[in-house]
């Protein structure tokens, strides 16, 4: 059944637009993970001075990029081994006619 659901995706060319998209999306989660923690303290700043708001780091903190980072590592490494299943071995042609018996 895989051997069919590959065969499926490679030659209608939906594994490799899949592939792409899941590429793109784990790049993008990659450069998410410097702009989180950027806008996170954009966030805080802009709402500092409101009463009743809890009171938070003045810096940078890392733990507002992890999320990102995990994200963006478990899409490549979804991608990579996709791209291994689908595209590294040669689909095995089948052949249902017999092959001609060569004449001599």
């Amino acid at each position: 059944m895989l051997e069919r659901l590959k065969k499926a995706l490679v030659e209608s060319f939906v594994g490799a637009i899949a592939l792409g998209w899941i590429f793109a999306q784990g790049i993008s989660h990659f450069a998410g993970m410097f702009v989180a923690p950027l806008s996170r303290w954009l966030m805080h700043n802009e709402y500092r001075g409101f009463p009743g708001m809890p009171q938070f780091p003045q810096g940078f903190s890392l733990q507002d990029a992890l999320p990102e980072l995990l994200r963006s590592v478990a899409l490549l490494v979804l991608g990579y081994f996709l791209l291994r299943w689908l595209y590294f071995k040669p689909l095995e042609e089948d052949t249902d006619e017999p092959n001609p018996e060569p004449t001599a």
